[in-house]
């Protein structure tokens, strides 16, 4: 066995019984295809690597056979591997993910002309129908070129999906690999919520006591971004509303941030979503702000707090998911909280915890049904985000 074989399915099996090509060309992000090819393995991909001449310069390789326990094709021969992976043939491949992708593959792929290994397999699966997804890293400069942009655009209407790269550094860089295996998930993966628009509601409220102060619930946040990726990764049309957190936001999601409870229910006021997940550590009181600050002198200070409405209980969905957190009670008085929130907003399902089971990047859940029956799930945030979405689409 490969020691590629070692790594499929680790992660997930997403991508199992998933056929990958993956084209790699002559940009130096060439260097960063080892690490994608290896995260696709551990959701279950067979890769399948084509260079073309000048992505040998950059990467050799043989570190993309090891990296995908397969050869490697480097030039169309007798195999004819561009028919036998993107052809019209039985096991024709279930996906082409050309990354890095340069100005001259883009240009060359939108024009028709095949004479490399990669553009070739371009050529090919364009006229077959498999999906495309082309990675963008090159200079900027190259990437603002008319002609370029007009390339791009032009393969769109033809169904080729472009991924953004980031820009900095006077560069158009690839993204970043979980935004890479995020859209092959999008793409090719179950898609079971594929044309649903789904709103994620995270992170913590600030409410200000004066203009240096605030009060403030704990969140991480990390729920939410794991929900909001998990939701993308089955076809939805995601938004994230994210307040206060110290987590790393995803750059392939649409993103709107908040601060207080009044700029939150400003920003939801009339949306209308499919579904709608609300683990957001919302401020119950408000504390009447005194302009300026308040003087550290004080030997006693004391806060005029006002209680919030319950926002959840105006959400606009077909299914809204909420959350309830506690601490320092049985599970017993746990689902009996979550049914109370179940009564009064409406919600097609409570994901509730005890603040004593969270911490960084892991989690424990009882996620409750209107008639009362319970699920626990364990685990990292991103293995109970994914079975949370499991639950939901059983429910839709």
């Amino acid at each position: 066995m490969h020691p590629a074989d070692h790594l499929r399915g680790t992660k997930s099996e997403k991508l199992k019984g998933r056929k990958i090509v993956l084209g790699v060309t002559g940009s130096i992000a060439a260097v960063e295809c080892v690490k994608l090819c290896r995260e696709l393995i551990r959701h279950g991909a067979e890769v399948h690597v084509v260079m073309s001449k000048d992505a040998q310069t950059i990467v050799h390789p043989w570190a993309l056979e090891f990296a995908s326990g397969r050869p490697v094709t480097t030039e169309i021969d007798g195999r004819v591997q561009h028919v036998s992976l993107c052809g019209d043939v039985p096991d024709k491949a279930d996906l082409l993910l050309v990354a890095p992708a340069t100005a001259n593959t883009i240009s060359k792929m939108a024009c028709g002309i095949d004479d490399t290994p990669v553009t070739t397999m371009a050529t090919t699966a364009l006229g077959t129908g498999i999906p495309v997804i082309v990675v963008p890293a090159m200079h900027y400069s190259m990437l603002a070129h008319k002609i370029v942009f007009e390339n791009i655009e032009k393969l769109k209407k033809h169904g080729v999906i472009f991924l953004s790269p980031k820009v900095e550094e006077s560069k158009a860089k690839m993204p970043s690999i979980d935004y890479i295996v995020s859209s092959v998930l999008s793409t090719i993966g179950l898609r079971n919520l594929a044309d649903r628009k789904v709103l994620v509601i995270a992170g913590s409220t600030e409410e200000p006591i004066d203009d240096i102060r605030m009060v403030t619930n704990r969140s991480s946040g990390e729920t939410g971004v794991e929900l909001a990726r998990a939701a993308h990764e089955r076809g939805a049309e995601v938004e994230l509303l994210m307040g206060r957190c110290d987590t790393e936001l995803p750059e392939h999601i649409r993103t709107v941030r908040f601060t207080s409870f009044a700029d939150l229910a400003k920003k939801i006021k009339g949306k209308k979503f499919d579904i709608v997940f609300f683990p957001a550590a919302v401020s119950d009181y408000t504390p009447k702000k005194t302009e300026g600050k308040i003087s550290s002198d004080k030997d006693n200070l004391t806060l005029s707090l006002k209680r919030n409405p319950k926002l959840i209980d105006n959400i606009k969905a077909n299914l809204v998911v909420g959350f309830k957190a506690q601490a320092k009670i049985t599970d017993e008085q746990l689902i009996q909280e979550s049914l109370k929130l179940i009564k009064r907003s409406k919600c097609g399902l409570v994901v509730a915890n005890r603040v004593e089971h969270v911490g960084p990047g892991k989690t424990r859940v009882i996620v409750v049904e209107p008639n009362g029956d319970t699920e626990e799930f364990k685990g990292t945030k991103w293995q109970v985000a994914d079975k949370i979405i499991n639950k939901v689409i059983r429910l839709i």
